[in-house]
């Protein structure tokens, strides 16, 4: 029978051995949730949302999807500056990643497939900002929760069986023959008719490769291509006799003449332009002289005054120009002088007999 003293040796060993045991069981746990063990130093880091959508304590903090840390706290607060965001999320991240954490970084909620667990995701891929120190608060990037999605996707489905309800009428609507489409499937005159025009277009064909109509002897028959060879053929003639100098467009593309002729006479008008302008002859005195020009400007007056005088009525040629009676003395003479012509060419005798007396 084993002794009190190796009893309790044996407690104490089993002691001890659980005790290693459970320190080594708690290692392995830290060492396996990722957070970088136990002598890694960490900072706390907060963020708000305004639902936390399923996030527990204990969560995993992931930068770019790699585990730094995990979620210590989650609490609603009654602040008033977060209204709207009430949720506060307070998270324990390895400083191991600072040079990637910057104040900037934005944190999301996201899901690890479509029902996994909910993490906290940060994502620094913009963030251009100082690094993160301790208690620095983090801004939160709304991203779609599940319920969300379940609730479009419920719209989207309602909306697609609803569309396909009408497909459905529509497709029935048709296959009984109705309207212009069922008519276009089920008519059998459409056929007929499509059937004809093909057989029509068909000889259309043939005729035009038989060289018939217009069509067909444009395409077939060489002569067009003759002709046109033989057109191609007289304008090339043209130009190579164009480009050797012959003919009157010839000469004067390639005659030296004509652009001597006619720098010539810029040269010339270029000299009378320069002799008028210096007052040379008499085009140059006339155009120079102020004499001249006050003579011509005297004229223009005097001829301007006698025009308002003639439109006035002075003088006899206004008068002849403006009174009515001279008009009307003259229209009378010449009616009294067409009566008298009349008149003698009616009666010639009574107007140039002559009446001979002798005393």
């Amino acid at each position: 029978m084993p002794s009190q003293k190796q009893l309790k040796w044996s407690q104490l060993k089993v002691g001890i051995t659980v005790l290693a045991g459970s320190i080594t069981l708690a290692i392995l746990i830290l060492l396996m949730s990722g957070t970088g063990g136990i002598f890694t130093h960490k900072i706390l880091l907060k963020s708000y949302f305004d639902n936390a959508g399923g996030l527990r304590e204990g969560a995993p903090v992931r930068l770019q999807g790699v585990d730094i840390g995990n979620v210590t706290r989650i609490r609603v607060i009654a602040d008033p500056s977060h209204k709207l965001n009430p949720v506060e999320v307070t998270m324990k991240v390895n400083t191991k990643y600072h040079e990637n954490l910057r104040k900037d970084s934005m944190t999301t909620l996201s899901t690890a497939g479509v029902l996994g667990e909910t993490y906290l995701d940060i994502d620094s891929a913009q963030a251009k900002g100082p690094e993160i120190h301790e208690g620095d608060v983090l801004a939160t990037r709304e991203a779609p929760q599940i319920e969300d999605v379940v609730r479009a996707s419920q719209s989207t489905l309602q909306n697609l069986e609803s569309l396909e309800k009408r497909v459905d009428r529509i497709l029935a609507f048709v296959e009984s023959g109705q309207g212009s489409i069922g008519k276009v499937i089920y008519d059998p005159g459409l056929y007929n008719r499509l059937n004809a025009t093909v057989a029509q277009f068909q000889d259309l064909v043939a005729d035009v490769a038989n060289g018939k109509g217009s069509i067909g002897k444009l395409l077939v028959d060489d002569e067009l291509y003759r002709k046109a060879n033989g057109t191609i053929d007289k304008l090339n003639t043209v130009i190579d006799d164009l480009n050797a100098g012959k003919g009157t467009a010839g000469k004067f593309l390639k005659d030296p003449t004509l652009y001597n002729t006619a720098n010539d006479t810029v040269a010339n008008v270029k000299k009378l332009t320069d002799d008028i302008n210096a007052g040379k002859g008499s085009i140059g005195v006339l155009a120079k002289d102020p004499e001249f020009a006050a003579k011509l400007q005297n004229t223009m007056n005097k001829l301007s005054a006698l025009m308002d005088k003639l439109n006035s009525g002075e003088g006899t040629i206004g008068k002849l120009m403006q009174d009515d009676s001279v008009y009307n003395n003259t229209d009378q003479l010449l009616v009294e002088t067409r009566e008298l012509i009349k008149a003698i060419r009616q009666n010639p005798k009574k107007y140039l007999t002559i009446h001979l007396k002798f005393f």
